[in-house]
């Protein structure tokens, strides 16, 4: 019998979630028709920036392109700009790289993109720290401010991520995002983001916002477009929509999670802490929060994160391979910069899946294995089928959830590791 015995593990079942799926047919059409209703019917000789983060926002460079092919059609000439505060490595070409990844391009878009890491001092805040600005977007005679509205990772409030955000901290660059991600220790996430944002959008010559809304299915639910005066009150709006979209774990307690991929294309870090139930505290859900996860097991990092491991401080174990394809400099930076040094700590690593698990069984408490509570996922974004450990089938049956298949032995190769499940 091979030494990676799956005897000494639980067995897992695969079962499927439905969420609402509000999705677009013609995500182009919808940029254009909402550009229409909020953008003058003459933009001649303007040049307009339009802001990209870091995300892995889905249809991101279908969306740009279409921004771009209005503004020319309206007689302007846009150009593209990295909006992602220090991602990327904090430097020019790493941002660029980041646009690349997600299929942004010059060639791709029909314009350039200008990638600087210079900012531009706007202003004092009223609670007496600069307001910083991209260099490039400041100059360009209008600023089209582009992004995805979700709950963020570690703050809550009527507005969390999404365009003001992006004002605040994506072109607020690295230096920018550190003073802000500082001050916010001061004062109130929600008091800053308004403060810098109200001056940004006096001062910066925003033309408005685009805002995108995705469903559980990482598809494009919704596109809405706002002048730059009504940017707040849309966002907060469109946040509580977003917020019943959003896909979350089929269980409320367990032992362990196990997740596939963390990254930056999947969520600020790495795992949205929406899903995983650790807004607030990096090892722990407090009282209230759900889900109640004890121990978190990453196994890999997404090629889009280009090595940031931003956030993989909030597992408690990780397979090596984590820590071997971790760019440690691109981390520390992100951590630093976003105030949030834990994120970047290291967990317990194990040379093997079939390691990491017979620990992590050993740390469920005095119960064998095949009691363990877990549940196996590609990553915090897909969360429509997941693997559950057999101890959960009776609550899938009586909740009324799809089971695709009985409970089975995890199957691991001659190293140890497991062989895989998802795509």
């Amino acid at each position: 019998m091979s030494s990676f015995n799956p005897d000494l593990l639980p067995k897992f079942f695969r079962l499927r979630q439905e969420f609402e799926r509000s999705r677009l047919d013609n995500v182009g059409a919808s940029v254009q028709s909402e550009l229409a209703r909020i953008l003058p019917a003459d933009l001649s000789e303007l040049s307009v920036a339009v802001t990209v983060g870091s995300r892995g926002i889905a249809n991101i460079d279908t969306i740009t392109f279409h921004c771009v092919e209005f503004l020319k059609a309206r007689g302007a000439t846009p150009f593209v700009v990295p909006a992602m505060g220090s991602h990327g490595g904090a430097t020019a070409d790493g941002q660029t790289q980041v646009l690349a990844s997600l299929g942004v391009t010059e060639t791709a878009m029909g314009c350039p993109i200008r990638s600087s890491m210079e900012v531009v001092e706007v202003c004092q805040a009223t609670e007496g720290f600069p307001v910083y600005f991209d260099r490039f977007a400041f100059e360009a005679d209008r600023v089209l401010v582009v992004n995805r509205i979700k709950p963020h990772t570690r703050f809550a409030g009527v507005i969390e991520s999404g365009l003001m955000k992006m004002m605040l901290i994506g072109l607020g660059k690295q230096k920018g995002a550190e003073v802000y991600h500082q001050v916010i220790h001061n004062y109130s996430f929600d008091q800053i983001m308004r403060s810098v944002a109200k001056e940004v959008i006096a001062k910066c010559s925003i033309v408005g916002g685009l805002a995108i809304l995705e469903n559980a299915y990482e598809e494009t639910g919704a596109i809405f477009a706002a002048e730059a005066t009504e940017i707040e009150s849309r966002e907060a709006e469109l946040l509580e929509t977003v917020k019943c979209w959003m896909p979350k774990l089929p269980f409320e307690k367990s032992e362990l999670l196990m997740i596939d991929q963390i990254g930056k294309n999947i969520s600020g870090t790495g795992m949205d802490t929406n899903v995983i139930g650790r807004k607030k505290n990096d090892h722990a859900a407090i009282e209230g929060e759900k889900p109640d996860i004890h121990h978190i097991y990453v196994r890999g990092l997404t090629e889009a994160t280009h090595g940031n491991a931003s956030g993989i401080g909030l597992s408690e174990l990780c397979h090596r391979r984590v820590i071997e394809s971790m760019n440690q400099q691109a981390t520390r930076m992100n951590c630093i910069t976003a105030g949030h040094i834990t994120g970047g700590m290291l967990p317990v690593d194990f040379e093997s899946d079939f390691s990491a698990l017979k620990t992590a069984c050993k740390l469920s408490g005095y119960v064998p294995p095949q009691e363990v509570t877990a549940m196996w996922i590609q990553d915090t974004l897909h969360l429509a089928e997941i693997e559950c450990s057999e101890v959960f089938l009776s609550q899938a049956r009586e909740r009324g959830l799809e089971i695709l298949g009985p409970p089975s032995p995890l199957e691991f190769d001659s190293h140890g590791n497991l062989l895989p499940r998802f795509p």
